[in-house]
């Protein structure tokens, strides 16, 4: 069993414990030195490690997504806590619990999924019923999607990621329509349950959550319209216009041409669809970052915001 994870590792502490190289690469010091920066992961998150001494050496022995031990001193720079590398050694796969390497929903994935269910079991449309029960019928699309992550880095980034965020989506989505008349409400929770299942494919998430080839060359969009066409073909009657509908909410949900999506909303429902989406995975995100390193008061830069964010008020919440 791994004794040490990344989320117990403080300054000044020796480590000896196995981790997952997400990343590698090599750099060069001001005297000519050459060096090597890791990215190390496990289940609790990650860190950063650098080799000073032997890289070349040290470096010779794994590649990005081998399981390592490694031996070294945690020190502090720049704020941030990291590892400097004495030594490192391969682990054969066959040696280590691929569950301690990959962090995972906090809620159990099977709870989810029958939440998920008597979501869209309260549909009325008798159509979108039937395609709800047509992909809760597929045990292979089931599995995966109780497991898959619904991104590789920006939110709900670990297993049974994908199932979580749907299933917070769906319930804004219930809270959201209460506020507006005329919204067709089955519609738009079947365009949330649908909307990124094609993710069970695009990523690949047996160690680091990384893009398989048909998710380089295709993209989830694409995979999901291929999925759902074909559970559509497989029930009687589904009116045409229905399933346009839906195929339209599917790709144009990221909501802007920039963004990966050939169309624009162009429905009151896909509108809706693209803000919830937008909505959860950001606020995930930012309460994400939040809550590590809960000491300081603003959390570090996030890039894909531009910004860090304050967390001082929540703290002092926290500490009446």
């Amino acid at each position: 069993m791994k004794a040490l994870f990344v989320a117990d590792i403080r300054e000044d502490q020796p480590v000896d414990s196995v981790f997952l190289v997400a990343a590698k690469s090599h750099g060069v010091t001001k005297s000519g030195s050459g060096y090597l920066i890791l990215r190390l992961l496990d289940r609790s998150g990650e860190i950063e490690a650098r080799v000073w001494e032997r890289a070349e050496q040290v470096g010779r022995a794994f590649d990005k997504n081998d399981f390592v031990r490694v031996r070294g001193q945690a020190t502090l720079y720049q704020g941030k806590v990291q590892i400097r590398v004495h030594d490192v050694a391969r682990i054969d796969e066959r040696e280590v619990a691929t569950e301690d390497f990959l962090p995972r929903s906090q809620t159990d994935p099977e709870q989810m999924a029958e939440e998920l269910k008597a979501i869209l079991r309260g549909m009325k449309d008798p159509h979108l019923g039937a395609l709800a029960e047509a992909f809760f019928g597929d045990q292979n699309f089931m599995e995966l999607f109780k497991r898959a992550p619904a991104a590789r880095t920006i939110h709900h980034a670990y297993l049974g990621g994908l199932l979580e965020h749907t299933l917070s989506l769906l319930k804004l989505i219930l809270k959201v329509v209460e506020n507006y008349r005329g919204i067709d409400v089955d519609l738009l929770l079947i365009g949330g349950f649908l909307h990124d299942i094609g993710k069970i494919y695009e990523f690949s998430y047996d160690r680091a959550v990384e893009y398989t080839d048909r998710g380089q060359l295709l993209g989830h969009l694409v995979m999901e319209i291929e999925m759902v066409g074909e559970k559509i073909k497989s029930i009687a009657d589904f009116p045409e216009e229905l399933a346009t509908l839906i195929k339209h909410m599917i790709v144009s949900h990221h909501g802007a041409l920039e963004f990966g999506s050939p169309k624009l909303p162009q429905t009151v429902e896909a509108v809706m669809l693209h803000y919830l989406d937008d909505l959860d995975g950001k606020i995930q995100s930012i309460q994400s970052l939040i809550g590590k390193e809960p000491a300081q008061r603003w959390t570090p830069f996030h890039r894909a915001y531009e910004r860090p964010f304050y967390r001082g008020r929540q703290e002092e919440e926290n500490e009446d």
